[in-house]
């Protein structure tokens, strides 16, 4: 062994937890007493180079059930930083009191070639046996929590049957008086006024904006660290949850059960149950789409060439909003790049495809001669209809959901799944067609080219970015062929340096190129970044518009 003069110091940090924050108040508490014992114990092993942190870790009011203290989580952080070599905790079960977490903790420790202490409860992990009579340890402050818990859980779920309260945040309505809700006058007339507004107006969205202009606010409450919250404006998350609380008719409810309550009731029966049937219609339509401004029509229906769900997503730039469906990711072990189109564009294309699609099955029916001409009528009347909701502005999502079963956007091509029994049995079963689209590579993502859906003149397809990219390009050009130096430009435009010689590289390009640029005839794949960003642009004019997808 090496000798006192040569031998390590070893920074010890104290660890001190309590499961309740009963008694922390007290001058001299659970904690400080831990941290005392700790601190005589480090100091015995003073011989041994054993230094004490002076920084505090105290998780006072935290289960050793989950990982989730601030003081541990500080802790971990100092032991992957290499600034602690050893944690000294009075028991084992103030550090953890899970098995699964002790281990955790063991792999962070040994990552770090740390160890830990426990003062009262001596043994070495080092052996076999040490680490036996570790586990069985753990096994029993494990096995106490988890009995704990189940007694505790028993006694709120008896509690609860009998209608009591046990505890939580006290709804907007109700103060607490000897362990039980009572009706706060004032604020209970503010409730039965939002119950009321809200059968008059039948919207969520009108009646959070009459109650910010009235100045009503959320239940002002004191958390358990003495810091005020509430008192906000009431949310639309919020007033829901308000409109649905079953305490408000003098209930409890409790894992999917409701019992009749010790307290009175604010709401009574009837108004609370319109208030239901109403949510329930909002539900409805939220799901169809039909009341919203911009409802994704696709959502749940579409998937990519990789089977990944496609998703509703939107950007906002310059006030105006950008609607996407890109590629869900998460929880898939594809590790393609994230697809992304345009929801305007394929929910264009689709509905345009799904009306085709049922007036051919319309006509191959008719040209069958299989129907009489009552029922030729009756055909044409409901396909009609449905022709007429789906070219509607608003309420296109419910024909959707009735019609189409799945769509496949597979890179080359657009494949719709359909039934049409729901219009006229007659169409027959299920359909399927398919329309060719293509896609490009953008940065991480792929970004599908959807072609329009009617005839539209070059002119519509002009892309402005481009056209300021050819002007600029010129104008950098004339400078250049003046003054000879691309600083002079580039101080003379206001521009950079690297951009200025993108610019003039861009002057050089195909005759071919710059007439489509200009007239809008350009693939649809190539942008103002793809031209000015691109590398080694060949000077042979054919080589650039092979390059640029024009051959």
């Amino acid at each position: 062994m090496p000798d006192g003069g040569s031998r390590r110091a070893l920074r010890c940090a104290i660890y001190t937890r309590k499961s309740t924050e009963e008694g922390l108040e007290q001058d001299f508490n659970s904690l400080d007493a831990q941290r005392e014992a700790c601190c005589a114990y480090i100091l015995s092993q003073r011989h041994e180079g054993w230094t004490l942190v002076p920084d505090h870790y105290d998780d006072g009011g935290y289960s050793g059930g989950n990982l989730d203290r601030p003081a541990l989580k500080l802790l971990m952080a100092e032991l992957a930083a290499g600034r602690v070599d050893i944690i000294v905790v009075y028991k084992v079960d103030r550090l953890t009191r899970s098995l699964a977490d002790f281990a955790k903790i063991v792999e962070i420790l040994d990552r770090s070639s740390a160890s830990f202490v426990s003062v009262t409860q001596s043994f070495n992990t080092t052996s076999s046996m040490g680490r036996l009579t570790l586990n069985v340890l753990l096994s029993f402050a494990q096995f106490e929590r988890e009995v704990t818990s189940e007694r505790i859980r028993d006694k709120v779920a008896a509690s609860k049957a009998k209608g009591m309260w046990m505890g939580g945040p006290i709804p907007l309505g109700y103060r607490l008086g000897e362990r039980k809700l009572i009706i706060d006058e004032q604020e209970a007339d503010t409730v039965r006024d939002i119950f009321r507004r809200y059968l008059e107006l039948q919207s969520a969205t009108q009646l959070v904006e009459e109650l910010d202009r009235a100045g009503i606010r959320s239940k002002p409450r004191i958390n358990r660290f003495g810091r005020d919250y509430g008192n906000a404006k009431i949310s639309r998350g919020a007033l829901y949850r308000l409109l649905q609380n079953c305490l408000y008719v003098g209930e409890v409810a409790y894992k999917g059960q409701i019992y009749p309550g010790q307290h009175d009731a604010i709401i009574d029966r009837t108004t609370f149950e319109a208030a239901q049937q109403m949510l329930a219609q909002a539900r409805v339509e939220r799901r169809l789409g039909t009341n919203a401004k911009e409802p994704s029509l696709l959502a749940g229906l579409i998937w990519d060439g990789h089977g990944r769900r496609l998703t509703p997503t939107h950007c906002s730039r310059r006030n105006r909003r950008y609607r996407y469906y890109t590629s869900q990711t998460d929880n898939v072990s594809v590790t393609d790049a994230a697809w992304r189109v345009s929801a305007p564009d394929i929910e264009g294309l689709i509905i345009d495809r799904l009306r085709t699609m049922l007036v051919n099955a319309q006509e191959q029916t008719i040209a069958s001669g299989s129907l009489d001409g009552d029922a030729i009528g009756q055909l044409n009347e409901r396909v009609g209809g449905m022709l007429t909701r789906l070219g509607s502005l608003v309420g296109q999502r419910e024909p959707l959901l009735q019609l189409i079963q799945r769509i496949d956007v597979l890179g080359e091509r657009l494949r719709i799944e359909a039934d049409l029994h729901p219009i006229d049995a007659s169409l027959g079963g299920r359909l399927v067609h398919e329309h060719p689209i293509g896609f490009v590579r953008s940065g991480k993502q792929v970004k599908l080219i959807i072609p329009p859906t009617c005839t539209t003149s070059p002119a519509a397809n002009r892309n402005p970015s481009l056209l300021k990219l050819v002007a600029q390009a010129f104008a950098a050009r004339r400078e250049m062929e003046r003054s000879g130096s691309i600083e002079q430009v580039a101080e003379r435009l206001g521009y950079g340096r690297e951009y200025v010689a993108d610019l003039i590289r861009t002057s050089y390009l195909s005759p071919t190129i710059i007439s489509a640029l200009i007239h809008g005839t350009q693939p649809a794949s190539l942008t103002r970044r793809r031209l000015v960003r691109t590398d080694r642009v060949p000077l042979s004019w054919s080589a650039q518009e092979r390059m640029f997808g024009f051959i």
